[in-house]
């Protein structure tokens, strides 16, 4: 979970350090800093960008979950390090984690459909269907939008437990039991969204490449040039995934087991509390590298961004 911080794990399993006091709060106060600018300034230039093709509207759902996901770091930042007091903890729990995962999920599944939506410009050009207009890519944000809130809201409000005057309560302490069962299933469903989206990515990227490969087997003219530019717009999503959010997605159930089952040692679960923690700030740290991909991929945002810094 995205823990108020911590420093307990199972009834007597303690593990408060200075890595968990201080160095993964500096850590997010960084990525907190250069998140919020970056995602501010792109969400500005959205702003002025209009939403003329499915592309660009999964872009900007994108960058309003990581504008949102990065308003909840302060709340992890000040429970972590102990400056709050520990009612903090439950403000966290009840509400800035659920809105962090939200957010990271929803995310995540903007990233499978602009996957989808290369897949069929490139691979299958003259296939036209009403899931390439931009009516459509709107319902499905909506949908997605509702759908995550839908699953997230129960961890809200089953999450009523009072934090004690200590920094000892972690998370799953403050959940009622149906809460505890909801927050397991919410984690498999969550868990498995990410593998699903994983998994047709390197389908939808596979077929782009080889798309990609036989063109320039017969348009060799300037294909060098043009091969490169569209081998870092592939693979520029595919890389932020493989960095950010793999090694998350590899230690999360086991980590969910260890904090609702009784079979793990004090520190099988301090293993996994930490493997957590630096893995989950990896997951972070993709709201600073989203921007580098609107640059990237988008060249109406890169175009606006010139202009209105006046670059260009």
């Amino acid at each position: 979970m995205f823990n108020s911080s911590t420093k307990s794990l199972g009834n007597n399993c303690s593990h408060s350090t200075v890595i968990t006091t201080t160095v993964i709060p500096l850590l997010y106060c960084f990525i907190f800093l250069v998140g919020l600018s970056l995602n501010a300034l792109a969400a500005w230039v959205f702003l002025y960008i209009p939403s003329t093709k499915s592309f660009i509207v999964y872009l900007k759902n994108i960058a309003v979950a990581d504008l949102l996901m990065s308003l909840t770091f302060p709340f992890k930042i000040l429970a972590d390090s102990e400056i709050a007091p520990p009612k903090l903890n439950d403000i966290v729990c009840k509400y800035s984690a659920v809105v962090f995962y939200m957010n990271m999920y929803i995310g995540i599944t903007f990233f499978g459909l602009i996957g989808f939506d290369r897949y069929y410009k490139i691979v299958k050009p003259l296939f036209t269907s009403f899931v390439h207009t931009v009516n459509y890519s709107k319902v499905v944000s909506v949908i997605i939008w509702l759908l995550l809130m839908i699953l997230s809201f129960p961890n809200m409000i089953l999450t009523n437990e009072d934090a004690r005057e200590n920094y000892t309560a972690t998370c799953i302490d403050l959940k009622s039991e149906p809460g505890k069962q909801w927050h397991k299933a919410t984690t498999y469903i969550c868990t498995g969204i990410f593998w699903i989206v994983f998994f047709l990515l390197i389908v939808f990227y596979t077929s782009i490449s080889k798309k990609i490969y036989s063109s320039y087997k017969k348009f060799r003219r300037n294909s060098d040039t043009a091969k490169r530019k569209t081998s870092r717009h592939i693979f520029t999503i595919m890389l932020v995934f493989v960095i950010c959010f793999v090694p998350y997605h590899l230690c999360r159930t086991p980590y969910t087991l260890s904090q609702t089952s009784s079979y793990f040692t004090c520190q099988s679960q301090k293993s996994l509390f930490y493997a957590k923690e630096f893995t989950l700030m990896l997951s972070a740290a993709n709201i600073c590298l989203d921007p580098i991909i609107y640059f990237s991929l988008c060249l109406p945002f890169k175009e606006k961004l010139y202009q209105k810094l006046h670059l260009g």
